[in-house]
This record gives structure tokens, sequence and C-alpha cells, in this order.
């Protein structure tokens, strides 16, 4: 009964593949999600695509979250089953997508934790005593220099690297899409500290391992999980709480929040918006001392 259904599914998924060039991680959660739909569409005597209802994703979306499904899981896919069907509409194999107009639960906002300038020094400033440690430094720095993910930091090759104008190019950016970011001074002498005693091994990649391979996101969280400790830190510090610091510390400073957001490769201002919650202080104090009404009043009554 299934059969019938899976053929357009790994045709999606190829279309994903070769002409989307979507990443690893999204070609695998949408083929997951899709395949999901699909047993809950056989345990539902749904043969074909064209039958399903949006009665019937609304079904399977408040299953899903009756089974205790985040909203953030819930969201991915719709969005999986919107682009799908999308796709199955283009080739004239759908007349409707049954997937538009349905909603999943919305998540609470939750402001992402950071460090503070004083934790962020006191991190970056220890002395680096072994090759892998001086290689750690070279990467928390980056981090911390240009707001980068740590997937995007993985993926960095040597030659993306400029030192003449102190910038460096995010080819594997989020969706695909590149940006040119600038590298601080600081960072870029941990990197050249880093390439100096680099192992010398036919990989292109900026930051490997004792084999010569290209470093996992694993193993830099470990690294980052080991440094810490080493420094005995207090705060349980992960790779995208540097992401969140650096964006945290540019906005306090700047106030420009479209630079930010050009910065971090965030495609919706939206997603930048959240550091403004984070701010909060900072622009009220700004305010107090700005606005002509704002400022107490000492003249007696």
């Amino acid at each position: 009964m299934s059969c019938g259904l899976l053929p357009a599914i790994d045709n999606f998924v190829e279309y994903l593949r070769g002409q989307k060039r979507a990443s690893a991680n999204t070609i695998a959660s949408y083929q997951r999600d899709l395949l999901r739909l699909q047993v809950y569409c056989q345990e539902k005597h749904i043969e074909a695509w064209e039958q399903l209802q949006q009665s019937d994703i609304r079904s399977y979306i408040s299953d899903r979250h009756k089974a205790k499904k985040g909203p953030k899981t819930l969201q991915r896919e719709l969005a999986a089953f919107r682009s799908f069907f999308r796709y199955q509409q283009k080739h004239q194999q759908l007349a409707h997508n049954p997937a538009i107009g349905v909603q999943g639960p919305k998540a609470a906002k939750k402001l992402p934790k950071l460090l503070d300038v004083d934790q962020v020094s006191a991190m970056l400033n220890a002395n680096a005593d072994q090759i892998l440690e001086i290689r750690d430094l070279a990467m928390f720095e980056l981090f911390y220099s240009s707001g980068l993910r740590l997937s995007e930091l993985v993926m960095l090759d040597i030659r993306d690297l400029s030192f003449s104008d102190a910038s460096l190019l995010v080819r594997f950016g989020k969706g695909g899409k590149q940006r040119q970011l600038p590298v601080g001074s600081k960072a870029i002498a941990a990197i050249q500290a880093w390439l100096a005693c680099r192992p010398d091994v036919e990989s292109k990649a900026l930051f490997i391992s004792k084999q010569g391979k290209r470093l996992s996101p694993r193993s830099v969280q470990l690294r980052l999980q080991r440094w810490c400790e080493k420094l005995k830190l207090p705060e349980k510090i992960h790779p995208h709480m540097l992401r969140h610091s650096f964006a945290s510390h540019m906005l306090e400073s700047s106030q420009d929040i479209r630079a930010v957001q050009e910065l971090l490769g965030h495609s919706d201002i939206a997603t930048t918006q959240i550091y403004t919650h984070l701010d909060f202080q900072h622009l009220a104090k700004v305010y107090d001392n700005a606005h002509p009404r704002a400022k107490k009043s000492t003249d007696p009554v």
C-alpha cells in the first residue's frame, strides 16, 4: 500500500540534493519527516498523496504534539511537508498543497545564554601549552571574532582566509549562502600561531586533528569542554555561546542590528532581534541619558 508513496519521496530527495543543493542535514531531516508521514498514511489507508487532505496533516501534527514532540520539531516537519507538496504541484502530480494553512504550536522564545566580556577574556587570554591547544585557541578566537556557526567553522579551508585584508569567506553558510566576514587581530594572531605549527598534511581544512583529518563538530565541542575544565571555568560553555556573545556584544557597542544580521548570516532580521532583548539594560541607560523627559527632576516641589 505504501509503495506508491515512496517514489515521490525519492524524487524529492534527489531534487533537494541535485538542484537545490540542500545541506546533508536538511536532506536527512526532510527525508525522515516524509517517511514518517508515509507511515501515517499507511495506517490511515491513504494510498496516494493526492488523497491527503489538510485535515490529515492537522491530525498528524496533533498526534505528534500529543507524543511530546517539541514546537521546533513540528515546525520543521511542516516546512518539509510544504516544500514536498510544492514540488509535487510544480511537477503536476498534485492539485493542492494540504500542508498550507496548517499551523504548528509556537515555541516560547528562549533567550540564549552568553558570556560577558570579562568571561570571554578569561577564556581566551589563557596560555596554550600544546600544539592542539594552540589550534583550539585559534578556533575559539575565531568563533568569537566572527560569530561563526559551528558547522561553518569546521568547513573552513585555509584558502578561505585572507590575512592581507583580515577577512574570511564562509562558503557553507545556512541555506548554502556565502558571506564575507572580518576577522579581528587577536584571532588573526591565534590562527597564524596555529598555522606555524600545523602538521604538514595534504588536507585543505583549516582545523585538523592529530591524524590530519578535518575536525568534526563533536570534536570541537569536546575540545571546548576540555579547555574550560583546564581553566576551571564555572560556566558550562558550548560553541554557540561564543556566537551568541559575539552578537550581543556587537549589538551593544554598535546599535546596528542590520549589520549584526549580516555578520551572523540571518536571512530574517526577526532572528537577530532576540539579541535586542538581551541588550535592554544598555538601551534603557541610553534612553535615560538622552531623552529630555526621561531624566529625573531635581527641582524642589
